[in-house]
């Protein structure tokens, strides 16, 4: 009887918060137009710029003239190198992020070159980031020209000793907007999960409704599930929305597990939500509470989550900063379900991330979430 009596006082907060948002026309703005509007402008509106470039260098020759171009890329300012010794090495680490493109020499290329025949050199680069691509095929391009009208007789004759190839893995195409796109999301789903709950409780101190509910038999635990489930499955109806509009309607190719991105956007959704709460329990303004909301969520969710900019290019005080935010461990999942696929390696150690600080931030909102006016 006591917990069927629990269960009820929950539903109640839960029916009073959904009619809450429903009243609320803006709600439909930030669940249902704005992750659209936001896919429209962040996927044909923005370009990227790229840093030091990692790339895995597959020599299967091994003669002079290879190790002279592998070292002239190794000593680039362009590149950042790393040798392998089998493809199959080089296309763990590219699908694991590890680096962003694959040099490789065939078993031939010096041989060619010492009988007067064209060396084939092959770069293959992960079109999931279709500027960083074109980057490594540029760079690549110009290193290679440079290096044999240099170092090889007759490199500036009309046949060029070296043959170039480029391949393009995960977007073959290299579209941009299948790069955008899922960062996109992780904005939208922090602008939700973050910005929005920020004002929740603030809003309930200024209305005055806040001492209503201490009056109330309800205990902490329903006050922080009457307001966690509304705005959870508010943001799982927008991940949905993006998701489907990134397949049909910019054609964006989904290789994963439906099932994965749920997992992955219900873990990323309950730390969102646990920080804009964190800060709405902790500010009972509501202008403050949405400001802090902004500069802790929004911003850095934009700036520093590898969307906008490589993480790689980015200062090391600020490449150790975006170890700490979720963000940049869900953008490089969506990013990683949606052009490559069910990749563990990278899934597992971010759930864990982003699964303990949802932990720790809603146990902080519990803390925090004191009935008492005084504090």
């Amino acid at each position: 009887m006591k917990q069927n009596l629990w269960l009820q006082q929950l539903f109640a907060l839960v029916r009073k918060e959904f009619q809450q948002i429903v009243r609320d026309p803006s709600s439909y703005l930030v669940a249902g137009v704005l992750p659209l509007i936001f896919l429209l402008l962040f996927g044909f509106g923005i370009t990227l710029d790229a840093g030091v470039l990692r790339l895995a260098v597959l020599n299967e020759s091994g003669g002079r003239h290879s190790l002279d171009l592998a070292a002239n890329f190794a000593h680039s300012p362009w590149f950042s190198t790393h040798g392998v010794g089998s493809m199959d090495e080089a296309a763990r680490l590219m699908r694991d992020s590890g680096v962003q493109g694959i040099l490789v020499f065939r078993q031939d290329f010096d041989a060619a070159l010492e009988r007067g025949g064209v060396g084939e050199l092959q770069v293959l680069v992960d079109g999931s980031e279709p500027n960083t691509a074109q980057y490594i095929q540029s760079y690549s391009q110009g290193l290679v020209t440079r290096w044999q009208t240099t170092s090889l007789p007759g490199g500036v004759a009309a046949q060029q000793p070296i043959n170039l190839q480029t391949r393009f893995w995960y977007n073959p195409a290299a579209k941009s907007v299948q790069f955008l796109v899922p960062g996109a999301i992780t904005v939208i789903m922090t602008l939700i999960g973050t910005l929005l709950t920020s004002l929740v409780f603030a809003r309930e101190w200024e209305r005055g409704t806040m001492e209503a509910m201490f009056a109330t038999p309800v205990s902490r635990m329903q006050l922080l599930l009457g307001k966690l489930i509304p705005y959870f499955c508010m943001g799982m109806f927008s991940m949905a929305l993006c998701a489907g509009a990134a397949v049909l309607l910019f054609a964006v190719p989904f290789r994963g597990s439906w099932l994965v991105l749920l997992l992955l956007s219900s873990v990323f959704m309950l730390s969102a939500l646990g920080q804009g709460l964190l800060i709405s329990v902790t500010l009972r303004g509501q202008l403050v509470a949405a400001e802090a909301g902004l500069f802790s969520g929004f911003l850095p969710a934009l700036l520093l989550s590898g969307f906008v900019f490589d993480i790689n290019s980015m200062p090391p005080v600020l490449q150790a900063l975006t170890r700490l935010l979720p963000v940049s461990y869900f953008n490089t999942c969506l990013r990683t379900i949606f052009l490559t696929g069910d990749v563990w390696e990278i899934f597992a150690p971010s759930l864990a991330f982003m699964g303990l600080l949802a932990a720790i931030l809603l146990g902080l909102v519990y803390k925090n979430l004191v009935k008492r006016l005084d504090v």
